[in-house]
């Protein structure tokens, strides 16, 4: 009989909509497999979303009262997991929240402190997934192609469109991977600048009705579309610095929301589109393209997509949607408690694969 083992993954994207939590069982049969057991997610409140937002400009010892105060959080999270869904995890994977990724400067800091995380929730714990590919010269960014390709193998492309957008697929048998644009990150922050009729402001644009609404402004979209970013090489990655540093100022001193919202669907589009079209194929068809991550959702931006991509573009389950990189996260806590390899070398640029993530187990 084939051991199956069972993992919780914690992912928390750059969009800040919120922890999503979901308990998986892998299986390898000479190919591994998984099933999703439970699921959940916990939404920040307006306390913690302007906290980890405002973390990007703290000093140290701030960063360290927040890196502590948030793995307490995740663990008390983690446990009201446990308990509600009565699941016996022999791992708990966190991502983190990323504060800062610099890698440029041999630098990444994904807060949510681990021992305060497995005290509270009584189960081993693996985080700082990106650290030590970051001190070998890699990008410590993306991680989730090595589950791209282990679990989602009947999808040559794997795009993920969260706060931002990257891509996964094969060159010559290796995985390769990188960030394209800033994508929800923006699209985000536009959205909280509408007042709705009770004068608060959205979480973000629903399937892109107010993207649609708007006429796209070229002169913006061809200085977005201009940045030396997307000419550079692979392996490339990107943090919130780029969003603040190179997007905001392009946004911020505009009010016609709904034309930057569809200016910036159609650079996203674009930009996506220029990463995936040359993928090699052995044939003229196109090949089925797995969109995923909360843009997935967007269905003005999978239409542009599609328009401007040759391949076939395939938007699966909610499920898949909402939850895959918390898989991957708890497939990466998998690889790391067997000492196998979960960061690849071909797609961060870092001088060897790493099996990576420190682990901590619970003190009673």
């Amino acid at each position: 009989m084939i051991e199956k083992q069972n993992i919780i993954g914690l992912m928390s994207g750059s969009s800040l909509d919120g922890i999503d939590l979901v308990d998986v069982d892998f299986w390898n049969d000479g190919k591994w497999h998984f099933e999703i057991v439970a699921k959940d997610n916990y939404y920040y409140d307006d306390e913690w979303k302007r906290n980890l937002s405002d973390a990007f400009y703290y000093d140290e010892n701030q960063l360290k009262d927040i890196d502590y105060q948030y793995g307490i959080l995740l663990g008390q999270v983690t446990k009201r997991f446990i308990d509600k869904y009565h699941i016996n995890p022999s791992v708990v994977a966190s991502h983190g929240h990323t504060i800062f990724h610099r890698p440029q400067d041999h630098y990444t800091l994904q807060i949510g402190d681990g021992q305060a995380l497995a005290n509270e929730c009584g189960v081993m714990v693996i985080n700082d997934f990106r650290t030590e590919d970051v001190l070998k010269g890699g990008q410590g960014a993306p991680l989730v192609p090595i589950g791209d390709k282990l679990l989602f193998s009947d999808y040559p492309i794997c795009l993920n469109i969260g706060g931002i957008a990257n891509v996964s697929y094969d060159v010559d048998g290796q995985r390769i991977a990188y960030d394209i644009c800033i994508a929800n990150q923006a699209l985000n922050y536009l959205a909280t600048r509408v007042k709705t009729m009770c004068t608060s402001s959205l979480q973000y644009d629903r399937d892109g009705l107010i993207a649609r609404s708007g006429t796209v402004d070229n002169q913006l979209l061809n200085t977005l579309n201009s940045h030396p970013f997307y000419s550079q090489n692979y392996p490339k990655s990107l943090g919130r610095e780029f969003f603040e540093e190179n997007v905001k100022p392009l946004l911020e001193k505009r009010n016609d929301i709904a034309d930057m919202m569809a200016t910036f669907v159609e650079h996203i589009a674009i930009q996506i589109s220029k990463s995936i079209d040359d993928v090699k194929t052995m044939c003229t068809s196109s090949l089925p393209l797995l969109i995923t991550g909360g843009g997935a959702k967007n269905k003005f931006l999978v239409e542009r997509i599609q328009a401007h991509t040759k391949h076939h573009v395939v938007v699966p389950s909610d499920e898949i949607i909402d939850y895959k990189e918390a898989i991957v996260f708890a497939f990466l806590g998998l690889l790391r408690n067997r000492n196998e390899i979960n960061v690849l070398k071909s797609v961060t640029g870092a001088k060897s694969d790493s099996s990576s993530g420190k682990i901590y187990y619970p003190i009673k």
